[in-house]
């Protein structure tokens, strides 16, 4: 099977990557713009494969995704090509407009004139999974789960641009008949991360003895979702999805930010001690605007109709993590002088 995969030097995209190519001997094409979030180092493993293929297109570009997908012919789309931190999106909405919305556009109408061409047969087989975030329901309560039904109810201009891209693939699908599918995960981590995210943010400057900044009082709680478990329920979706449904991604792995740093630091004071804990440089920082309570996903749906489920805990996921950060120094040495700081004011300050 060869699969056209966008934002593929992506956190996520080049996970997707590599399980389809190491894992399973797929045939993968990676379409990436290559912006700050675009790192080919993340696909060092892959690079050589003759299962691999790298274009780099803007999705934004039409007639550049028509000639990939005239030059490659794919069976299957994984569209992950996103612009896709909240911060900068408060800062600057518009790149999250272009590449989210009209990109995604793009991908859609790009995908449907290539499959038109196909025969009844390659028509018949062909998918396109558009891949979302839980973002787009909003905020939780203390109790319940995002479900596939949940209304939508964005609070930045990041999960805006991604709730309107979910409206766009649906309509392709019930419009065009166009085979569509999406999905919705909770936070991602692992490795390949990059710096400006809090779980390797958190790692990085804890062994530069640098505060560890947490927005608010750290009590907001995201469902943690180990990114080799996304890209194996990614291709489970894929292949064996259906049409015009959605199917919610999540590791059922709730922990408050405060939670998640404090177990970075147990774990780090573990594996590289030194003289002091490294919980002293926790630092709580002025909450960002809109900033949602809490996201917690009902993987329901995948797990009983799909068959697919999350191999990491969180505790066994982060040890995973801080290890090949550890390990790594390599990767992430060149993007840590670039990383952008997470935004807030120190309290009291």
């Amino acid at each position: 099977m060869k699969i056209l995969v966008t934002g593929g030097a992506g956190f996520i995209g080049s996970a997707v990557c590599r399980y389809l190519v190491q894992e399973l001997g797929h045939s993968v094409v990676n379409v990436d713009k290559l912006t700050y979030a675009g790192n080919l180092a993340s696909l060092k493993e892959i690079e050589n494969s003759p299962l691999y293929h790298f274009e780099q297109v803007d999705i934004c570009d039409r007639p550049a995704l028509d000639s990939v997908f005239t030059a490659h012919k794919p069976d299957g789309v994984m569209h992950l090509a996103a612009e896709s931190h909240v911060d900068r999106s408060i800062t600057g909405a518009a790149d999250f407009i272009n590449t989210n919305i009209i990109g995604t556009f793009n991908m859609l109408e790009a995908a449907r004139s290539y499959w038109g061409t196909l025969s009844e047969a390659a028509k018949a087989a062909f998918r396109f999974l558009h891949v979302s975030t839980d973002e787009v329901y909003g905020s939780l309560g203390a109790e319940g789960l995002f479900q596939e039904t949940t209304p939508y109810d964005p609070s930045s201009p990041y999960s805006a641009s991604k709730a309107s891209a979910d409206h766009l693939a649906n309509a392709w699908y019930h419009t065009y008949g166009f085979p569509a599918v999406i999905s919705n995960c909770s936070n991602n981590y692992g490795p390949y991360h990059l710096p400006e995210k809090l779980i390797p943010l958190v790692i990085l400057n804890a062994l530069d003895g640098q505060p560890l900044p947490i927005y608010g009082d750290g009590t907001n709680i995201r469902d943690w979702l180990f990114v080799d478990d996304h890209a194996a329920a990614l291709f489970t979706v894929l292949t064996k999805g259906r049409l015009g449904e959605k199917y919610n991604v999540g590791g059922r792995n709730e922990r408050t930010n405060l939670e998640v740093v404090t177990r970075i630091c147990e774990t780090l004071d573990r594996l590289r001690p030194k003289n002091a804990p490294y919980a002293d440089q926790i630092t709580f920082v002025t909450d960002r605007p809109g900033h949602d309570a809490r996201y917690a996903i009902d993987a329901s749906k995948l797990e009983t109709e799909l068959g697919w489920k999350a191999r990491e805990t969180f505790e066994t996921g982060i040890e995973k993590t801080i290890v090949w950060y550890l390990e790594n120094e390599w990767w992430w040495a060149p993007l840590r002088t670039h990383a952008a700081e997470r935004k807030g004011v120190l309290k009291g300050k």
